[in-house]
């Protein structure tokens, strides 16, 4: 079996074959990181920058320090409102020319700006994130506006009752540890946000020991590491000037997992209602889930699958297709460098919550107990392998894989690599996967009518 591909932090320059596709990494003395995959045949690229910070790392205030909850996603918004070079409009013009598909995204470990184009403009996509990144002013007038758009987006959110749900589940199942966390903020925390604040936290994180810039496709990877450090040592601000020595930034991983995770399971799950006036409740059960690098994450792939992965699995099966209680119901992990959650969701009426609830439960339970039938195991197989193989026609995924092994793990998986692991689960370990998730402590999160459901909130 083909072993993971290594990312040393002290190894500068790395070059492996992808199956038929280049993968080259530069790290560079500033601890800046290039890593790029050529994709034959390609005629436009995705590229990103991606800094290693997340809402996990901020602070919140104290008495002798200011905080800074909200600032990763204040700052994926402000980053796009201007430099000295270009102001708003100009950014926003600069990719609509190029028929650019342009984003930003927030998560819990990381932030990336990103675009996909075609092959003959991307030194000039590179040129304007590199400016978004190491040159934005923070316009205090501008921060203003954003703040207004910002709590505009939470509102939205706030009115979608799976979202409600789903933070809340986070919330419930990680407690106090910094994941738990909502990525956007809190509508609080951003009415409170301060420019000032905001700034230091750029100015503290932002640098190039902690920025990773991928690209997959039509990519000249010497090309790219020239572009990249041009445009850094271009900038006005010194901290991104390359001529400096520093270490690169790697999450740090946990040896086992986050101690939330060790409590037992009692006989009923903790519940957790939230009041609102819907035809239906969102539901999810979950339980404290496996980090991103435990190895047991490809059995849980397998299990997954089966559990909640799809149209004929155990949960859609038997709550959708045999007695109608819903129109979807699902499984699914999150993972992360030390912590994670795997949860079970549905929709439903009020009436019917109860009785979803306890087929759900019944179905994790069966699994630990019983394990997986032969051909279910088969089904899983092909279902993980087949969207694996589909998600990597996209130069997009790729480029994100690039950039969430060398963020996280420093080790990266090629699909071979990855389907070999995959294959090699047993039955028993698939089973041994739901054993650990049963004993661990359930939560429910219920938000809708829940008065006419019977649930209650449990201490």
């Amino acid at each position: 079996m083909r072993e993971p591909i290594l990312l040393p932090l002290d190894q500068a320059e790395l070059t492996v074959d992808l199956n038929g596709s280049l993968m080259r990494r530069t790290v560079h003395p500033s601890g800046l990181r290039v890593l790029t995959e050529l994709m034959p045949s390609a005629r436009s690229a995705t590229i990103g920058f991606w800094v290693g910070v997340g809402s996990r790392d901020e602070q919140a205030e104290r008495d002798d320090a200011p905080g800074s909850l909200g600032s990763t996603h204040f700052l994926e918004h402000l980053l796009f409102k201007g430099t000295p070079a270009r102001n708003a409009y100009e950014i926003a013009t600069t990719f609509d020319k190029m028929g650019a598909e342009h984003n930003a995204l927030t998560a819990k470990e990381y932030t990336c700006y990103y675009a996909k184009v075609r092959d003959a403009d991307l030194p000039e996509a590179v040129a304007a994130l590199a400016d978004m990144v190491a040159n934005s002013v923070l316009d205090p007038e501008e921060f203003e506006t954003e703040r207004g758009v910002i709590l505009e987006e939470l509102a939205m959110a706030a009115d979608d009752l799976a979202d409600v749900a789903s933070e809340q589940l986070f919330e419930e199942v990680l407690r106090d540890h910094p994941l738990g966390r909502p990525i956007g903020g809190l509508p609080e925390t951003i009415r409170g946000a301060r420019r000032d604040d905001v700034d230091r936290h750029y100015r503290d994180r932002y640098d190039p020991s902690t920025l990773v810039v991928t690209a997959a496709g039509a990519v000249d990877h010497d090309a790219l590491v020239a572009q990249v450090v041009a445009a850094l040592n271009a900038s006005p601000e010194e901290r991104w000037h390359t001529d400096r020595a520093a270490t690169p930034v790697r999450r740090a991983q946990a040896s086992g997992d986050v101690a939330l995770a060790t409590a037992q399971a009692t006989s009923s799950p903790r519940i957790c209602v939230t009041e609102r006036p819907s035809e239906q409740i969102n539901m999810l059960i979950g339980a404290p889930g496996f980090r991103s690098t435990d190895p047991r994450r490809f059995a849980f792939g397998i299990m997954n699958s089966v559990l909640g992965g799809g149209m004929s699995s155990r949960l859609f099966q038997e709550i959708r297709e045999k007695r109608g209680l819903a129109y979807t119901a699902y499984s699914f992990g999150a993972s992360y460098s030390d912590a994670g959650v795997f949860g079970m969701y549905a929709g439903m009426a009020p009436e019917k919550a109860s009785e979803v609830l306890e087929l759900s439960q019944l179905e994790l339970q069966k699994l630990a107990d019983a394990g997986i039938t032969a051909e279910e195991h088969e089904r899983a197989l092909g279902q993980v392998a087949g969207s694996s193989a589909l998600a990597l026609e996209d130069s997009e995924t790729r480029m994100g894989r690039l950039a969430r092994a060398e963020i996280g793990s420093g080790e990266l998986y090629d699909l071979d690599t990855s389907l070999a692991l995959i294959h090699a689960v047993t039955g028993e370990e698939v089973r041994e996967v739901a054993a650990t998730l049963a004993a661990r402590p359930l939560t429910v999160v219920a938000v809708g009518d829940v008065s006419r459901s019977g649930l209650r909130t449990t201490e």
